[in-house]
């Protein structure tokens, strides 16, 4: 792990994880007030106690004081072949520190790649739970076209969205971090262990809860702080007016982190909280190469968008506007379709054998005529001998 945390502020700050509750800006106070060690001997009763902390928190903390074990929940995560990452240590994600007071303090990790540099290039994927198949297929290429692109994909390894965005990623052969509202023991939700498990594996598992800690709804909202602030960008893929995906989104636009969303049919009430997130201000996007183009740096550029070209697109500016004067029914002569293109005679007719040598029209005597299968927007009917035209009578 590195840097220049001690033995003794590793302890202190993995007991902090079991006495204290993630997120709490007052424990972060304290912990630039008193230090790590000095703080767990304030809240456990072994020094004095933590300005401002009221009598019943500091009576809770000691009664979580009788399961402190800081050493052997290292130990434990060391065997799942694990570690406890502190601030300070080198491979300590430093945009973590934009919290400010409601900085993690500490990260207990699974997986082997370097936290860190893994976060420099990394983007959240996040939304409902119970998800359309739309917001599920969505999701899926999002995460394999963004680790396609070498973006490490980011969610929170819940149903739906979430775990469509991990698989998409561990398909491509990408890389994918699991933040979990519990320890990173604790596979949550129980039908994600092997999804989990195989992120581990591939990818990180990263959870500011001890081993053995079991996920809350408090828990899972304060988890998402995490995922925004770790991450370049967070996208939204379905989610409702109260989803807990619009309070990662909200907060990553606080912490001047890209904010996006996938749009989705204006009838579904499971994009109704996406809508209203673009409606605030954060992008439309719909591939992985806009997310990249948004998150990325100068030279990550979106392939430019645009309709199929058609042969009347190449035309001429003066052919083409020949072209839009031949009559749709019956032709015309020449001297009404040099007048309706506003040129001369001379120009219009130059114009016309284009036109006709290219497939776009055709002549009958002395009139002019749209081919068979052109029209002043399509493709021209391939050149070629037609039947004679009978005139008169048998």
């Amino acid at each position: 792990m590195g840097g220049g945390v001690s033995e003794e502020e590793r302890l202190a700050r993995a007991a902090l994880t079991r006495l204290t509750e993630p997120g709490d800006e007052n424990v972060g106070r304290w912990l630039r007030q008193m230090g790590a060690v000095g703080l767990v001997r304030g809240l456990t009763g072994a020094g004095p106690p933590p300005e401002g902390a009221r009598a019943d928190r500091l009576a809770g903390c000691r009664a979580r004081a009788d399961a402190l074990d800081p050493g052997g929940d290292l130990a434990a995560v060391a065997r799942l072949g694990g570690r406890f990452l502190c601030p300070g240590d080198t491979q300590w994600p430093g945009q973590l520190d934009d919290l400010g007071d409601a900085r993690p303090v500490g990260l207990w990790v699974r997986g082997d790649a370097n936290v860190r540099l893994w976060a420099l290039r990394s983007v959240a994927v996040v939304g409902a739970r119970a998800c359309t198949d739309y917001g599920s297929h969505v999701a899926a290429l999002l995460g394999s076209g963004l680790a396609e692109r070498g973006w490490v994909v980011v969610s929170g390894a819940a149903y739906g969205v979430d775990g469509a965005a991990h698989r998409g990623a561990l398909a491509a052969g990408g890389a994918t971090v699991a933040v979990l509202a519990s320890g990173i023991d604790v596979p949550y939700p129980r039908g994600h262990a092997e999804l989990i498990s195989r992120v581990a594996e591939q990818g990180l598992v990263l959870a500011e809860l001890p081993p053995g800690g079991h996920p809350t709804r408090s828990r899972f909202v304060l988890r998402n702080r995490v995922i925004a602030a770790l991450t370049r960008g967070t996208v939204v893929v379905e989610a409702e007016y109260r989803s807990g995906s619009l309070v990662t989104a909200r907060r990553a636009r606080e912490l001047g982190r890209q904010t996006m969303g996938v749009p989705g049919p204006v009838t579904s009430g499971l994009s109704a909280g996406v809508h209203e997130l673009l409606r605030e201000g954060a992008c439309l996007v719909t591939d992985a190469d806009e997310i990249a183009e948004l998150v990325g740096g100068i030279g990550d550029l979106a392939p430019e968008r645009r309709g199929p070209v058609v042969a009347r697109d190449l035309l001429e500016a003066g052919a083409a506007r020949v072209l839009e004067a031949v009559p749709g029914r019956g032709g015309g002569d020449l001297g009404l379709i040099a007048r309706e293109a506003g040129r001369s005679r001379e120009r219009t007719l130059v114009s016309l054998y284009e036109l006709r040598a290219l497939g776009f029209v055709e002549r009958l005597g002395d009139h002019w005529q749209l081919a068979d299968a052109a029209s002043t927007s399509g493709t021209p009917k391939p050149p070629g001998r037609r039947p004679p035209v009978r005139r008169g009578g048998p």
